[in-house]
């Protein structure tokens, strides 16, 4: 059975999703209220996924996360009030990130995947991510590990999934063929060491590329 740390200073939050994972099938190990006290029950519990709320007093999600991703699969709770949390959680080695408006399914599904070392992102949370970072470009480009690596043809096609483009869409913009794509795509995410779509539109705009 998945084993489940649940992270939220809201006691009222914690219980809610530990009712949701308990129905579900899901063993809840533990609680945490803020980053610290997580890290401390990672250590002590070793669960399989840490659902991580973002903002909470003292230390927050991101800097937790940081600190257990190597021992747990962590799934970022957000609310959405602030974008740029989401891209730091995914740097910080979260698998992905839920809304905390997540159906019950939804929410079991996604601790599910993520145990199985899957990346589990809410396609609404990545289409407003993106929408958010193509109308808010960082000031000055990241560099980024690896991008030297890319060819034109690589950086051109993350470009467009930085801009939220589809597999088929970026083989209409090119001219290719979707094999191509998919090549294409493969290795951008070797070179990068990224693990999904969500990591490359985060790398695609701190490389600037999605301007």
């Amino acid at each position: 059975m998945t084993r489940v740390l649940v992270v939220d200073d809201q006691a009222l939050v914690r219980q809610g999703l530990r009712l949701l994972l308990e129905l579900g099938g899901i063993e809840v190990v533990g609680e945490a209220v803020d980053g610290e006290s997580a890290v401390s029950a990672v250590a002590d519990l070793r669960p399989d996924v840490v659902l991580m709320d973002l903002r909470m007093p003292g230390m927050g999600g991101v800097a937790a996360t940081a600190r257990v991703a190597d021992a747990t699969k962590v799934i970022a709770l957000t609310t959405f009030d602030s974008d740029e949390d989401v891209a730091e959680v995914l740097r910080a080695g979260a698998v992905g990130f839920l809304l905390k408006d997540v159906t019950s399914d939804g929410l079991v599904e996604a601790v599910r995947r993520a145990a199985a070392g899957e990346p589990v992102v809410a396609s609404e949370v990545l289409a407003r991510m993106m929408g958010h970072f193509a109308a808010h470009p960082p000031v000055s480009p990241t560099m980024v590990p690896g991008l030297a690596e890319l060819s034109d043809r690589e950086r051109e096609v993350l470009a467009r999934i930085g801009a939220g483009r589809s597999n088929t869409e970026i083989a209409a913009d090119l001219v290719i063929s979707m094999a191509t794509v998919k090549t294409h795509v493969r290795h951008i995410f070797a070179k990068l060491d990224l693990r999904d779509r969500a990591q490359a539109v985060v790398v695609a705009r701190d490389a600037g590329l999605t301007r």
